[in-house]
C-alpha cells in the first residue's frame, strides 16, 4: 500500500513538472530542476529518479521531515515553505547547496547546517525559533532571514560569520540596544532589517534614538529596514550624536565621581573633629608615660636585673642624688615603695592609652564604613549613567527633590508602609529616606503595556478593561542576598525588568515573583543575612546595626485576578489555573516559616501587636508573570536608632531635601567619666615635677641632661618633651646607642646622621615630614616615628633601605600618610630586614606579597604579551572606558608563543600596563603602530620613550609622579591625553602648542596654579582641570581662546568658591560652552550671564586687552567703543598707579566703579551716556543689586534729586561726599546731558578742567563744589542764560567757552575776576551793549564772538578793545597797538569805521603764530590734534593753584584743549579767528588759519579727547 501511494506520489510530480512518467527513469537524470506546489506531495519520495537535481522547490505540502535527498548530491537550491517541518534535517550530505528556504514551518531549532559550508543564503522566517546558535559553520553565508521568529537575543551566535551581507530579523522579541551592539563585528553588513514594512517591528525598533544607535555601531550599512542611509552626511550625523551623548556622560560620571570625593573630604573633616579628643588625650598620657618611664630607663633596668636607675626628670617624692658618671654602675639599692608606685602608674597610663587607642579604632572603623557605604552609592550612580548611555537614553534616571509631584508620593507610600514597632528589638526608631530616584525605562514600560493591553483584550480575561487600573498596586520589592549580589541584581532588575517565575524556582522559591506592601517584611530576608554575618565576624567588627542602609525598588504591579494561597499548595502557576497571582497575610507566612525553621531567630517582636494594626495590612503578593511588573522607583534609606534619631517624617513642602547627615560616631554621650579616670591616673604618685625646656643644644646642656662629663662617653640620651627644632651637637655623640627626642618641634631628623652606633630613636610626636637627609645609621634597629606627619611613604622607605639596612622595627602609625591603605605593603616591600612594623609582627606570607607588589616592573616581551593587542579598528560600542581599557577585555592574539611572528611587535596597536608599578617607560622602540596606551596606577616620574610611536592618539597617564609634560611634543596624532592625579604644576604651551589633533584633555587632581598655555591648545573639546589651585578669574582668559571648547570642568579649584558669580562669569566669556563641571547649560544661563557681566569692565578684561596683568604698572588706559556699560575695577589698589583712563564711545550711564580709583587725574568719557556720577536709584522697596554696590561710597545722594525743577536745589552739594579727590581733568562731552545738577559734579571738589561740550544743557547749576575749576567748555549746548548762581563759586575760573549755544545776554559773569579767556561764537547776541558787561572781567586777555548777530560786520571791535584794554585776543585776531590806538582816536572823535580791521600784521611783541594754515582745521584742538603744530608762546601770568601737567612725545608739547570738536561759523569770512590753547606752564599758544572753503563754517564732529597717555 505505501508504495502504491508513492508511485501516485511520484506520478503528480511529473505531471506537475511536465515529465513523462514512463521514460522517468531513462530521463530523469538529465533535470535539474523540480517543483510541487499547495499539494499532492506529502512526502519526498521518488527524487532518487533525478540524481542530477540542483534546485528543488515545495511550497504548501504536508511534509514534516525532509528526507530522500541523498541521491541529489548537486542541489544547490532547496525550497521547503509553508510545511509542516519541525527540525531541519537531511541534509548532511549536501555539501554544494547555496541557497536553503524553509519559511512558514514550525521548527523550533536551528540545527543539522553543520556541514553546508557552501551555503550562502538561508531563509528561516516564520517558524517558531527562539535562539540563534547552530550557525557557526556557515562561513559563506551572505542572507540570513530570520524574520516572525521568537529571538529575543542575538549575543555572539554569527559572530562567525563574517560574510554575512544581508540580514532580516524583523518580527522578532528583541528589546535591548545590547543586542544589536554585537551585530557591528559582521564587517561585510549592508542590508539590516529589525523593523520590516510588510512585518511587525522588534520592540526595540520603537525606542528612541534606534536609528541613530544602528548607524553608529554599523557605519558600513547601505540600507536600514529598506531605507538607504548610505549617505556620508547620515553617517557622521549619527557619530556627531552618540559622540555628544559619550562627553554628556563622561562628564557626568565625573561629576559623581567628584562628589564622592566632596563626601570622603567631609568624612575626613568629621573623622578629625571625632580624633581631636582620643588624640589629645593619648598625647597628654603618652607624655606622662615618657617622662615616668623614658626608654633609657627601662634599658638599664633591664641590664641591672631589675634594679633602677634615676631618670632624667625628677619626682617628688624621690630624694635628690648626686649625679655620677654613665659608666659608673648602677645603684645598689632601689625603694621598693617607690619602685612600686612607678609600675602602678606606669600600668595605669599603658592602660587609659589603650582605651584611648581603641577609641581611635571605633571612630576609623566608622569612617571606613561611611566611605564604603558613599562609594558603593557612587558605583550605583555610575552604573545608572552608564546604563542610560548605553541605551540611547531609552533607560533615565532622575533623582527626585521636593519640587517633584511624584517624590512626596512616593516618600509619603514608604513612610505609611513603615511600621516602628516591629522594629523596636533594634532599638530602630525611625528612617531616613536619603534618595528615592524615578526609573523611566521604555523598553520595559512598553513590555507591560502591551502584556495588560493583550489580557484585557483577550476573550478568556474575566477583567473588565474599563476598570482596570482597580488591579494596579505599588509594591515593594528587596532582593535575597542569600542568592544573589544585592546591586547587581538592583541594576538587573531596573535594565531588563524581573527575571521570570521559573528563574526564581530555581533559587529555591516559589514559582513566581515575590512582592509586598509593607517595608517590614521585604526587609526580613536581608536583615537575617545581615545578623548572621554580622555574628560571624564577631563583636565590634561592624556597625551595631549591621542593616542600617538598605535599598528597595518600588514597581507598579498588576495583580489581574488574584486569590489566597491555599494551605499546602505550592505557589505555582500550573496549580492555580486562569489566576495572575495570589497573596497572603505576611503574619501566617512569618509562623509558617517560623514553625519550619525553629532554628531561625524571630525577627520582629509580636508583643506589641495590640499596638498596632499594621500587621492586619501587611500582604505578600507572589506575581506568575515577571511581565505584570514595572519597576518604577529605586529608593535608599537608612533607620535610625536612639542615638541618632531624627522624625520619621523630616520631609516638608516646598524644602528640599538636606544633604546627608554626617554619621554619629559611636562614642559614649558623656565624656566626663572618661576625662576623670585619666585625672585619677595622672594624679597618681609620683607626681612629675616640671622643669624648664630647652630650645637648643649646646654642650653644657647635653652633659647636663646625660649626667656626664664627656660627650664620647654618652649612650643614652633623653630630650624628651623639649622644644627643640634642630639637633646641631648629637653628631659629636659618636657613642651613642639610644636617642630620645619625643614631644619636640623637629621637622627633620637629618641632625642624627653619621651616627655609628645609634641602635634605637624615638622620634614620636614632632613635626617630621621627610626623611631626607638621613645618612650613615648602619646599625639602627628601632625607629618610633609615631604622631608626626610623614606622607611620602616611597620616598622615606627609600631613605631608610639605603641608609639604615638594620632596620628591624619600625613605627609609622598616625601620620597624614598618602594612600594609606597601601603603606604598609610599600614599606615591607622596600624595607626587606623589618620584623615588626606599626607594632606588629611580619608574617613570611605577607613580605611575600609586600615584596612581589612592589617588585618593579619593566616593559619586556613577557609584559608586551600579556598585555598588548593588535585591532586595528576602535570597536564602536558605548562605552566610558579608555580604548586600552576596552580592546585589552578582549583575549590576547599572543596566546602560542612558538608561532609568534618575528614582527608580532610592530603589529601592536593597543598597550594597557596599568598597575604594574613602573618608574620608568622603555623598550617601546619597535611598537610603530601603537595607537592606545594605558600606563595609569605606576610610578613613573615623566614622559619618556614614546617618541617612536607616532601614531599614538590616546594616552592615558593617570595616577603617577609626573611634573611636566614634556616627552608628548611629537604625537602629533594624540587625540585624547589624560593625565589625571599627577604633579602638574602648569600646562606647557609649547607642549601643547605641538598637539594639533589634541581633542580631550584632563589634568585633574595636580598642582595647576594658571591656565596660561592652555589657549595655544586651539583644537579642544573637552578640558577637565578640576581640584587643582586656580585661583585667579584671569585665567579665564586663557580659555577663550578655544573656540571649539564645549565641556570644560573647574570644580575643586579655589577660583570656584572664590569668584563671585562663578558660573555665571564662566558662560559669558566662554559662550560656546555646551556643559560646564558636570552640568549642562541652558540657554537662561546665557541670557542671565549677558545681564551681569556684559559690558563690565573688570581687571581681567584690562589684562586681555593690554596682554599683560601687571596693573600697579599701568599709568594710561584707553579702551575706546568696547561696549563698556559698568566699571568694577577692584580692588582699587592694583590701579594705584593708574592716572588717565579713556573710555570714550561706551555704554556707561555712571561713573560706575571708576570713583574708586585713587589717584586718576584725567577722565575722558565722551560719547556714552552719563547720567550721573553714581547711578541714580530706582523708587521702589528695595534697592537693586547695582545700587546695593554703590552704597560703598557714603551719603551718595541716590533719590535726594527732584525730577522738579523747582526743588532741583533742594540739595545742596556741599552736603555730599566728596569723590574723586585727584581728579584735575574731566570730559562729558556729547553725552545727552540736559541737567547738570543731577549729575553731581559739586563732589568733584579738586576738578580744574570740565569739558561738557555737544549735551542738551540749558541751565548752568550744580557747580557750587567746583572752586578750584580753571577751564569750563560748554559749547554746543542750549544754554539761553546764566543765573546768578551759575557761575559764583568759581572764581578761579581762567577759560569759559559758551560758543554754539542761544545766549542773548552776558549777565552774571562779575564773580569771574581771574578769567582771561572767552569763548562766545555762533549765540545769539544782539547788542553790542552786552559786551559792556565785560569791564568787570579785569584779567580777561582773549574774547571770541563770532557768528553773532552784533558781530556780523564787525563794528563792535573798536568798542571792545577801548572798553577792554587788557584784551590781546579778539575774535580771532590779535589786537595790535595800532589798532588799539586807532579805536582809542576814534572813540574819542566819535566815529567808527564801518569796516573791521581784519588783516593787521601787526602782533603783541612775543606772540606770533607760525602754525601752517590749511582747511578744515579746528579752532581749538586737543593734545592729540596739536601734533605736528610748531607754537611760540610768550609768560602770561601764572595760573593760581594750577598744577595739571602734561607729557611730552616726540618732542612736541601737547596742549590741553578747550573745545577740539568745535567750529565757528563766519558767513563770508576768509580769515578764520585763531585758536589758542592754555599750556602747563601758564602760557598761552596762538594759532591762526585762512580758509575760502565754505565746509570750514560746520561744525566737526570729533570730540575732545583727554591727554594721550
Amino acid at each position: 500500500m505505501p508504495q502504491c501511494e508513492d508511485e501516485e506520489i511520484i506520478k503528480e510530480l511529473c505531471t506537475c513538472n511536465g515529465i513523462s512518467y514512463e521514460k522517468v527513469a531513462q530521463d530523469g537524470s538529465g533535470i535539474t530542476t523540480l517543483e510541487m506546489f499547495f499539494s499532492g506531495f506529502p512526502r519526498m519520495v521518488g527524487l532518487s529518479l533525478f540524481p542530477n537535481l540542483s534546485t528543488l522547490t515545495v511550497v504548501g505540502q504536508c511534509i514534516e521531515h525532509i528526507q530522500g535527498l541523498e541521491h541529489c548530491p548537486l542541489l544547490r537550491e532547496l525550497w521547503v515553505v509553508e510545511c509542516h517541518l519541525t527540525e531541519i534535517s537531511g541534509l548532511k550530505k549536501h555539501t554544494q547547496l547555496q541557497k536553503l528556504f524553509l519559511y512558514d514551518n514550525k521548527i523550533k531549532e536551528i540545527s543539522g547546517l553543520d556541514y553546508l559550508t557552501n551555503l550562502q543564503v538561508l531563509w528561516l522566517n516564520s517558524n517558531l525559533i527562539s535562539e540563534i546558535k547552530g550557525l557557526n559553520t556557515l562561513e559563506n553565508l551572505r542572507e540570513l532571514n530570520l524574520t516572525d521568529n521568537l529571538i529575543e537575543t542575538i549575543g555572539d551566535s554569527l559572530d562567525q560569520n563574517n560574510k554575512l551581507q544581508t540580514l532580516n530579523l524583523s518580527g522578532n522579541n528583541i528589546s535591548s540596544f545590547k543586542e544589536l551592539t554585537g551585530l557591528a563585528r559582521l564587517s561585510g553588513l549592508r542590508d539590516l532589517d529589525l523593523k520590516d514594512p510588510l512585518g511587525q517591528p522588534n520592540p526595540v525598533c520603537l525606542l528612541c534614538n534606534y536609528a541613530t544607535h544602528v548607524l553608529y555601531h554599523m557605519p558600513a550599512l547601505e540600507r536600514l529596514d529598506s531605507y538607504d542611509v548610505s549617505s556620508k552626511l547620515i553617517k557622521e550625523a549619527a557619530e556627531s550624536t552618540v559622540m555628544k551623548k559619550v562627553m554628556y556622560y563622561n562628564m557626568r560620571v565625573r561629576w559623581v565621581q567628584r562628589q564622592f570625593e566632596e563626601c570622603r573630604a567631609k568624612l575626613l573633616q568629621h573623622r578629625t573633629r571625632q580624633l581631636q579628643l582620643p588624640e589629645e588625650k593619648i598625647r597628654t598620657l603618652s607624655y606622662t608615660l615618657k617622662h615616668a618611664f623614658p626608654p633609657q630607663l627601662e634599658w638599664e633596668m633591664s641590664e641591672v636585673q631589675g634594679l633602677g636607675r634615676k631618670s632624667t626628670r625628677s619626682w617628688a617624692e624621690v630624694p635628690s642624688e648626686e649625679s655620677h658618671d654613665p659608666g659608673d654602675p648602677p645603684p645598689s639599692r632601689v625603694d621598693p615603695e617607690y619602685e612600686q608606685k612607678v609600675q602602678h602608674k606606669l600600668s595605669s597610663l599603658r592602660e587609659r592609652i589603650k582605651v584611648w587607642e581603641q577609641r581611635l579604632e571605633q571612630v576609623e572603623a566608622s569612617f571606613q564604613r561611611d566611605v564604603t557605604l558613599a562609594s558603593d552609592r557612587k558605583e550605583l550612580s555610575v552604573h545608572f549613567l552608564v546604563m542610560e548611555l548605553e541605551t540611547v537614553g531609552n533607560i533615565r534616571f532622575k533623582e527626585g527633590n521636593t519640587s517633584d509631584v511624584w517624590f512626596k508620593y512616593c516618600y509619603d507610600l514608604l513612610l505609611i508602609r513603615f511600621c516602628v514597632w516591629e522594629y523596636k528589638p533594634h532599638n530602630i526608631t525611625g528612617i531616613k529616606i536619603k534618595r528615592i530616584m524615578r526609573v523611566h525605562n521604555r523598553a520595559l514600560q512598553l513590555r507591560f503595556d502591551d502584556k495588560v493591553q493583550a489580557l484585557l483584550e483577550s476573550d478568556q480575561s474575566p477583567l473588565p478593561s474599563q476598570h482596570y487600573k482597580r488591579w494596579m498596586e505599588y509594591l515593594f520589592y528587596v532582593p535575597d542576598p542569600e542568592r544573589s549580589t544585592e546591586n547587581r541584581e538592583v541594576l538587573h532588575i531596573l535594565e531588563n525588568g524581573f527575571r521570570s517565575a521559573d528563574s526564581y524556582k530555581a533559587l529555591g522559591r516559589d514559582r513566581a515573583v515575590p512582592f509586598t506592601n509593607s517595608l517590614n517584611v521585604c526587609e526580613r530576608l536581608r536583615i537575617r543575612h545581615a545578623q548572621m554575618r554580622a555574628s560571624e565576624l564577631g563583636p565590634g567588627a561592624s556597625d551595631p546595626l549591621p542593616f542600617r542602609h538598605g535599598q528597595l525598588i518600588v514597581c507598579k504591579v498588576f495583580l489581574g485576578s488574584s486569590v489566597p494561597v491555599r494551605e499546602g499548595v505550592p505557589v505555582d502557576s500550573d496549580l492555580f489555573p486562569k489566576v495572575h497571582s495570589v497573596y497572603q497575610k505576611a503574619s501566617a507566612k512569618q509562623l509558617t516559616t517560623t514553625q519550619e525553621k525553629p532554628d531561625r531567630e524571630v525577627l520582629f517582636s509580636t508583643e506589641q501587636k495590640a499596638s498596632c494594626d499594621c500587621r492586619q495590612r501587611q500582604t505578600l503578593w507572589s506575581v506568575f508573570h515577571h511581565e505584570f511588573a514595572l519597576p518604577e522607583y529605586f529608593i535608599e534609606f537608612e533607620y535610625l536608632t536612639q542615638g541618632t534619631f531624627q522624625p520619621s517624617c523630616p520631609y516638608k513642602p516646598g524644602s528640599t531635601p538636606s544633604a546627608p547627615t554626617l554619621p554619629a560616631v559611636p562614642v559614649p554621650p558623656d565624656h566626663c567619666p572618661e576625662q576623670a579616670q585619666d585625672d585619677v591616673c595622672l594624679g597618681l604618685e609620683p607626681v612629675l615635677v616640671p622643669q624648664p625646656k630647652l630650645i637648643a643644644l649646646d654642650e653644657l646642656s647635653i652633659l647636663t641632661m646625660a649626667r656626664a662629663n664627656v660627650l664620647s662617653q654618652i649612650t643614652v640620651l633623653n630630650l624628651h618633651g623639649n622644644s627643640l627644632s634642630k639637633l646641631k651637637e648629637i653628631s659629636r655623640l659618636s657613642a651613642l646607642r639610644h636617642l630620645t627626642v619625643s614631644f619636640n618641634q623637629l621637622t627633620q631628623l637629618d641632625d642624627i646622621s653619621h651616627l655609628p652606633r645609634l641602635e634605637s630613636v624615638d622620634a614620636s610626636f614632632n613635626r617630621v615630614s621627610t626623611l631626607e637627609g638621613l645618612r650613615g645609621l648602619g646599625r639602627l634597629r628601632e625607629l618610633d616615628l609615631r604622631w608626626n606627619q610623614l606622607s611620602r611613604a616611597r620616598e622615606d622607605a627609600a631613605v631608610l633601605r639605603k641608609h639604615a639596612p638594620s632596620l628591624l622595627r619600625l613605627d609609622g602609625r598616625h601620620n597624614p600618610w598618602s594612600r594609606c591603605d597601601s603603606v604598609r605593603m610599600v614599606l615591607l616591600g622596600r624595607l626587606k630586614t623589618l620584623t615588626h612594623l606599626d607594632g606588629v609582627l611580619v608574617t613570611e606570607e605577607e613580605s611575600e606579597t609586600a615584596l612581589q607588589m612592589n617588585t618593579t616592573s619593566k616593559i619586556d616581551q613577557a609584559c608586551l604579551l600579556a598585555h598588548s593587542r593588535s585591532v586595528a579598528e576602535r570597536p564602536r560600542c558605548l562605552s566610558l572606558l579608555t580604548a586600552a581599557e576596552l580592546l585589552t577585555l578582549t583575549p590576547s592574539p599572543w596566546t602560542n608563543t612558538a608561532e609568534i611572528d618575528p614582527d608580532w611587535t610592530g603589529k601592536i596597536t593597543v598597550l594597557n600596563v596599568d598597575g604594574l608599578h613602573l618608574s620608568r617607560i622603555t623598550n617601546l622602540e619597535k611598537l610603530v603602530n601603537l595607537r592606545w596606551a594605558s600606563f595609569n596606577d605606576n610610578d613613573l616620574t615623566r614622559i619618556e620613550g614614546l617618541e617612536h610611536c607616532p601614531l599614538l592618539e590616546e594616552l592615558s597617564l593617570n595616577n603617577n609622579n609626573i611634573s611636566s609634560l614634556e616627552g608628548v611634543c611629537k604625537l602629533q596624532r594624540l587625540v585624547r591625553l589624560s593625565i589625571n592625579d599627577n604633579r602638574l604644576q602648569s600646562l606647557d604651551g609649547s607642549v601643547l602648542d605641538r598637539l594639533p589633533n589634541l581633542h580631550f584633555l584632563s589634568a585633574e587632581g595636580n598642582l595647576i596654579s594658571s591656565l596660561h598655555g592652555v589657549q595655544r591648545s586651539r583644537s579642544l573639546l573637552e578640558l577637565y582641570v578640576g581640584n587643582n589651585n586656580i585661583s585667579t578669574s584671569r585665567d579665564v582668559y586663557h580659555l577663550k581662546a578655544l573656540r571649539s571648547l564645549i565641556i570644560l570642568d573647574l570644580l575643586g579649584n579655589p577660583l570656584v568658591k572664590k569668584l563671585e558669580k562663578y558660573r555665571a562669569y564662566l558662560v559669558f566669556h566662554l559662550p560656546a560652552l555646551k556643559a560646564l563641571d558636570g552640568v549642562a547649560v541652558e540657554l537662561a544661563e546665557f541670557e542671565n550671564a549677558k545681564d551681569l557681566f556684559g559690558g563690565k569692565l573688570i581687571p581681567d578684561m584690562v589684562a586681555e586687552k593690554l596682554g599683560h596683568s601687571n596693573f600697579t604698572d599701568i599709568v594710561d588706559l584707553e579702551l575706546t567703543g568696547c561696549s563698556i556699560r559698568m566699571v568694577d575695577l577692584s580692588p582699587a589698589e592694583l590701579f594705584g598707579n593708574l592716572c588717565s583712563i579713556n573710555l570714550e564711545r561706551n555704554s556707561l550711564t555712571s561713573f560706575s566703579g571708576l570713583v574708586y580709583l585713587p589717584n586718576i587725574k584725567t577722565l575722558c568719557l565722551n560719547y556714552n551716556h552719563i547720567e550721573s556720577i553714581l547711578p541714580r536709584q530706582k523708587v521702589q522697596t528695595h534697592l537693586t543689586s547695582r545700587q546695593v554696590l554703590y552704597q560703598k561710597v557714603h551719603s551718595s545722594g541716590y533719590g535726594q534729586q527732584n525730577q522738579s525743577r523747582n526743588n532741583r536745589d533742594g540739595v545742596s552739594g556741599n552736603s555730599l561726599e566728596p569723590l574723586m579727590a585727584s581728579l584735575e581733568v574731566l570730559h562729558l562731552g556729547h553725552n545727552s546731558i540736559s541737567s547738570l545738577g543731577e549729575l553731581q559734579l559739586s563732589r568733584l571738589t579738586n576738578l580744574k578742567a570740565l569739558f561738557l561740550q555737544g549735551n542738551e544743557i540749558s541751565l548752568v547749576e550744580g557747580l557750587e563744589g567746583l572752586c578750584r575749576l580753571r577751564q569750563l567748555v560748554l559749547d554746543r549746548n542750549r544754554i539761553k542764560a546764566l543765573s546768578e548762581d551759575s557761575l559764583s563759586h568759581q572764581a578761579g575760573l581762567l577759560e569759559l567757552h559758551l560758543a554754539e549755544n542761544r545766549l542773548r545776554d552776558l549777565n552774571y559773569l562779575e564773580s569771574l575776576t581771574h578769567l582771561r579767556h572767552l569763548k562766545l561764537d555762533m549765540n545769539k547776541l544782539q547788542d553790542t551793549a552786552e559786551l559792556d558787561k565785560l569791564e568787570a572781567l579785569p584779567s580777561l586777555l582773549e574774547l571770541s564772538v563770532v557768528g553773532n548777530p552784533m558781530a556780523r560786520r564787525s563794528l563792535h571791535r573798536p568798542a571792545v578793545v577801548v572798553r577792554l584794554p587788557r584784551l590781546q585776543v579778539l575774535d580771532g585776531i590779535t589786537v595790535t597797538l595800532e589798532e588799539r590806538t586807532r579805536a582809542e582816536l576814534l572813540y574819542n572823535e566819535g566815529q567808527y569805521p564801518s569796516s573791521p580791521v581784519g588783516g593787521a600784521d601787526l602782533t603783541l611783541p612775543g606772540l606770533v603764530c607760525r602754525v601752517p594754515l590749511g582747511r578744515g582745521t579746528s579752532l581749538t584742538s586737543s593734545l592729540q590734534h596739536q601734533l605736528g603744530t610748531e607754537i611760540i608762546t610768550t609768560p602770561l601770568l601764572e595760573e593760581p593753584h594750577h598744577s595739571s601737567k602734561c607729557k611730552k612725545r616726540a618732542g612736541v608739547t601737547h596742549v590741553r584743549s578747550a573745545q577740539s570738536d568745535s567750529s565757528y561759523r563766519h558767513r563770508g569770512a576768509t580769515v578764520l579767528p585763531p585758536t589758542t590753547g592754555l599750556l602747563p606752564s601758564g602760557h598761552r599758544g596762538f594759532t591762526t588759519y585762512t580758509s575760502t572753503d565754505p565746509e570750514t563754517r560746520c561744525p566737526s564732529h570729533s570730540g575732545p579727547k583727554p591727554p594721550p597717555s
